[in-house]
């Protein structure tokens, strides 16, 4: 395979990726909300997450973010599969597959490391793929809190979940710091306000 033809393996990726930004989460539909966050609004915020974690665990940040960011890569082929669904899917892809299937063609280099982070992740073996885990749960913990304050009462199942699967220490000190802090304390903060109890 010529060098043009992967690096367009790698364009028709770098497209492929992009559908992420309009693939909703779907499990918040079940909780009453009409337009979630998408794919890519979690993976961010989730791979911020997991470099904090990461950093408060002595692990390495940059590589938990970098696990983090590709922890749901694989949902441009199977859209977002919630717990529910999960259910009856069991002969559902393995994530590994998934990848394999979406670098195929890539400069072997590259195409390797991707594979092997998300084999990495998928372990949950190394330090930074449990923070990265940690992460996720925690970044839905935390949409769930902010949903929560736009009205939605019925997130409370997901806040609750996703606190209870909070492994590190350092992630579960963080979890309970956010469920003392309101979503808008930032703000007042920035401001000079004082902090409202909740």
């Amino acid at each position: 395979m010529s060098e043009d033809q992967e690096l367009t393996a790698v364009a028709r990726f770098l497209y492929e990726a992009g559908t992420l930004k309009n693939t909703r989460r779907s499990g918040w539909w079940m909780a009453g909300i009409k337009d979630p966050e998408s794919v890519a609004d979690h993976s961010w915020r989730t791979a911020l997450i997991a470099s904090i974690i990461a950093q408060l665990e002595g692990a390495d940040p940059a590589r938990a973010a970098f696990l983090a960011v590709w922890h749901d890569s694989q949902e441009t082929r199977t859209g977002d599969v919630n717990h529910l669904g999960k259910r009856y899917t069991k002969g559902e892809a393995d994530p590994r597959d998934i990848t394999a299937d979406q670098v195929a063609g890539m400069p072997e280099g590259l195409a390797g490391a991707i594979r092997a982070l998300v084999g990495e992740y998928e372990a949950k073996e190394s330090p930074e793929a449990v923070c990265a885990r940690d992460a996720d749960k925690l970044e839905c913990m935390i949409q769930g809190l902010e949903y929560r304050a736009q009205g939605y009462a019925d997130v409370q199942r997901w806040i609750d979940n996703s606190r209870g699967r909070i492994t590190t220490k350092s992630g579960q000190a963080l979890a309970d710091a956010v469920l003392e802090t309101g979503s808008l304390d930032w703000l007042r903060a920035a401001l000079g306000e004082p902090r409202r109890e909740p």
